[in-house]
């Protein structure tokens, strides 16, 4: 254990966070998703949900800048009547977090799927609400 990271983001994790580099990108895929057929490098998170992981690696994760969205949302699927206030909940989580406006991305599902295995890493979580898969494209840490 170490003193200010939170126990929810597992030595595996942490590595996965610091070997990542700017513009690299990490999925947090919800329980439905294919994390295992679609990673290049696969972190287990069961039985935690993407806002509390969200809480507590945006406190150590930059978000990029340098682009027009550094989060993308997986769309929902034309005709599905699902709702997703869990989105709402991430936009929450991070402005806490990240202080300049952040442009939330939504993207067709096979697009996401296809942007998701270029990504470094997928964190397969326990999360249970429908469409709750997100991507977090990493920025730099300024002096």
């Amino acid at each position: 254990m170490l003193k200010g990271i939170s126990n929810l983001i597992s030595p595996e994790l942490l590595k996965i966070l610091m070997e990542m580099g700017h513009g690299d990108e990490i999925v947090f895929g919800d329980g439905n998703f294919p994390a295992a057929s679609h990673a290049r490098r696969l972190v287990r998170a069961d039985g935690h949900g993407i806002p509390e992981l969200l809480q507590a690696i945006l406190p150590l994760f930059p978000l990029d800048t340098y682009v027009a969205s550094p989060a993308a949302l997986m769309a929902v699927m034309p005709g599905d009547p699902v709702q997703t206030p869990i989105w709402d909940e991430y936009r929450s989580i991070i402005s806490k977090f990240h202080h300049a406006k952040v442009e939330v991305e939504e993207m067709e599902r096979s697009a996401f799927y296809e942007r998701a295995k270029q990504a470094y890493a997928i964190v397969s979580t326990g999360e249970k609400a429908l469409y709750a898969n997100i991507i977090l494209k990493k920025g730099v840490i300024g002096e």
